[in-house]
């Protein structure tokens, strides 16, 4: 009983930390990069055991195996050398030997490929916790291509894979999208008319997505991916996660308020190159979340049950208005999950909720629970101030409620 009590109560001390820092990150505060809710193995049902079996864990996205041949290389060797040890372990012993995988524990960490992956992973976990309370502009193209696994970490072989993939989607690109409507399905024509309806109505508050070439590169981007991911297809919403990366990725060609940005300026293989990136990270982005896209979006479905149940834990009260009033969560939470928040916030202020996105890498669905249960308390705690303001006003006179009212009451309006 005592340590279930010890668990609950480190459970809640955990959630407490991470809400907090949640709040800050809303409200802009410079906060330290800590990754709180980075999914861990659970731990063996013996404590003593534990301290004596080593670690092989990943600290990183299972995605990013895909960015290093060498990495996936020394993986291998070392499975199979951990499997070979174990098998001749079993023959002379009923249970494993825990100081032999100790040593070759310690043989995999001295040799050349061991002694690297094991850098390489402790730099994807700095790198992940340093991003996490935002990256430099000028810095955030290179680090959102590490933190998605689609530029290799090692920089002699970045330039080569980068090359390799950006062709590969011209190859897409010419076999799927540059065809005629002749030689497509009926499904695939009208999910090419989709796409071509929502690409205009994507982020149109912001002049440059209007641009012509703009939005003929999202289509580019939007159907190839769905014609390769046949299990989701195109799904509204989709065009919206599209877009930071465009921003991001055109920022290394082009200065200044991206108002005045005209993508016209660039050079058709550079233009190439951008689409190419954001299809990729996209691929990736979308990798962890494949469920939220596919029928009935069932990922999605879960998330907002979570984040019903975590309103109801945190603010009982508000969880009861919401109900009494007939209010569900699915109404307004399904486009947040659906659209990342990118409909719901300043275009401008995307990117820097994006480098901790990012950051999360397999944690980021939980992490967007955590998120989206601080804004409605955050809006909650407005709107309770806004009404207590009114109250006040209510009971003064005119001349000392303009006083008090319109100094406390102009930033909540303004938001």
């Amino acid at each position: 009983m005592k340590n279930s009590d010890n668990s609950s109560s480190s459970l809640d001390s955990r959630f407490n930390q991470t809400l907090k820092n949640v709040q800050g990150l809303l409200k802009g505060r410079s906060i330290p990069g800590k990754i709180l809710l980075t999914r861990r193995t659970d731990p063996p049902e013996d404590p003593n055991l534990h301290e004596r079996t080593p670690s092989f864990g990943r600290s990183f996205s299972e995605n990013d195996a895909g960015t290093s041949d060498q990495m996936d290389t020394s993986m291998g060797s070392e499975a199979r050398s951990t499997s070979k040890l174990n098998s001749n372990s079993t023959t002379t012993k009923l249970k494993p030997s825990y100081s032999n995988i100790e040593i070759a524990s310690k043989d995999v960490q001295k040799s050349p490929m061991g002694l690297e992956l094991q850098i390489l992973q402790e730099l994807q976990k700095r790198l992940r916790e340093l991003a996490w309370s935002g990256v430099p502009p000028y810095m955030r193209p290179t680090i959102w291509r590490l933190l998605l696994g689609y530029a290799p970490p090692n920089s002699d072989r970045r330039e080569g894979v980068l090359r390799r993939k950006r062709l590969e989607y011209l190859d897409c690109v010419a076999q799927f999208y540059d065809i005629p409507d002749t030689e497509r399905s009926d499904d695939e024509v009208n999910m090419l008319r989709q796409i071509s309806v929502d690409c205009p109505r994507t982020v149109p508050d912001v002049t440059f997505f209007q641009q012509e070439q703009v939005q003929k590169s999202l289509e580019r981007i939007l159907y190839t991916w769905a014609i390769r991911h046949p299990a989701s297809g195109y799904v509204q919403g989709i065009n919206d996660l599209a877009t930071p990366f465009l921003v991001v990725f055109l920022s290394e060609y082009l200065e200044g308020d991206i108002d005045n940005w005209s993508i016209s300026d660039l050079p058709a293989d550079k233009i190439s190159d951008i689409e190419a990136d954001c299809y990729w990270c996209l691929s990736k982005l979308l990798d962890g979340m494949q469920d939220h896209y596919t029928f009935a979006q069932p990922g999605i479905q879960r998330l907002v049950f979570k984040l019903k149940e975590l309103v109801r834990r945190i603010d009982e009260p508000v969880s009861r208005h919401m109900e009494e009033q007939g209010l569900e969560f699915l109404q307004f939470a399904f486009r947040w999950f659906n659209c990342l928040l990118i409909r719901e916030i300043p275009f401008h202020l995307v990117t820097r909720l994006w480098d901790t996105y990012l950051a999360e890498g397999d944690a980021l669905p939980d992490f967007l629970v955590y998120i989206y249960t601080s804004f409605l308390l955050t809006v909650r705690i407005t709107v309770t101030s806004f009404a207590l303001t009114l109250y006040t006003v209510t009971c003064l006179n005119f001349s000392i409620a303009a006083i008090i009212f319109f100094p406390l009451a102009m930033p909540v309006l303004c938001e």
